[in-house]
């Protein structure tokens, strides 16, 4: 029985020997990695920089792409480093630290996808109060709870893992997971388990119950409404819809996955099913709210034309 913790690693056991072949896979995942810094970078300073767009919703999109920025960041350089190697050894503080700043990555993506619902909610089905509800200070509020929230659940889930007797060091993924790493402990896990679906529910299953909730009473009320509601409904709830659904079908494929034997499934496969999971949504997001909010794509396309017409 060994404390794999105390200044140790993991084995990455996913990868495989590519050949020459690893060095066309690292070029396109870095192209990959600086499209969604650029894509996430050029949202935020729009939002931030033109107060035509301080308004609560904008202002959760901003919250929204600097999670993405945030979630990029604990993914890429690691993934980078490991394509290049030919030992793929991780640190055990370093896996630690990135299970961290992956998990809270995806709790805040759940939560803020909740409180965007509920911003939509009140912009549709109560117009009259919207405004004395979404106050700036009930923005930045939900916004911080959204961070705070899925930060203190993943230390919580960390210090609960990092502790833990393992007979193994072999962790079968691209990327460090806490729950592989729960399945290589000798000592008892039933704290873990119990914590782990836990946190699972109050970070995924209760903010997406909370939005199809909220989604079911925007529907009532666009079918009883006018054509011009209707319109309104569609154009700033498809990109939102459309955000929650490829992230919470490929989140609950990884689930499977992790949870069940996939070991009939080509080793390719399996890895693509676990990044597209993590790394889709990144570029998803800004590119599908960067051109369906006719505001921010306007405001896009002008900065576009002036950099051109200055070259």
């Amino acid at each position: 029985m060994i404390n794999f913790t105390e200044g140790s690693y993991f084995i990455l056991g996913a990868y495989f020997d590519a050949g020459p072949t690893k060095y066309l896979f690292f070029l396109l995942l870095l192209s990959l990695y600086f499209l969604i810094i650029c894509a996430n970078v050029l949202l935020i300073v729009v939002i931030c920089v033109n107060r035509s767009l301080h308004e609560p919703m904008y202002m959760f999109l901003c919250s929204l792409f600097v999670n993405e920025l945030y979630g990029s960041t604990g993914l890429f350089p690691l993934l980078l480093l490991q394509i290049l190697s030919d030992v793929h050894a991780v640190s055990a503080p370093l896996c630690f630290l990135q299970i961290f700043c992956l998990y809270s990555y995806v709790g805040v993506e759940f939560l803020t996808l909740a409180v965007m619902s509920y911003d939509r909610y009140l912009a549709i089905c109560c117009p009259l109060q919207y405004n004395t509800r979404m106050t700036s200070s009930t923005v930045s509020v939900l916004i911080a709870v959204s961070w705070i929230y899925a930060l203190l659940l993943v230390a919580v889930t960390v210090s609960l893992s990092s502790p833990l007797q393992l007979c193994g060091n072999i962790i079968n993924k691209v990327y460090c997971d806490n729950y592989a790493i729960v399945k290589l402990a000798c000592s008892d896990t039933t704290l873990n388990n119990i914590y782990g679906l836990i946190s699972t529910a109050f970070t995924a299953f209760v903010p997406v119950t909370l939005i199809f909730f909220t989604y079911m009473r925007i529907l009532k009320v666009c079918f009883s409404g006018s054509k011009q509601m209707r319109q309104k409904a569609v154009s700033t709830c498809t990109p939102h819809l459309a955000s929650l659904l490829n992230f919470s079908c490929s989140g609950c494929f990884e689930i499977l996955q992790s949870r069940f034997n996939m070991n009939n499934l080509p080793n390719v496969l399996r890895i693509l099913i676990s990044l597209y999971w993590l790394m889709c949504q990144q570029l998803f997001n800004p590119v599908l709210y960067g051109l369906k909010m006719s505001k921010i794509y306007d405001i896009c396309k002008s900065l576009l034309y002036w950099k051109v017409w200055i070259m």
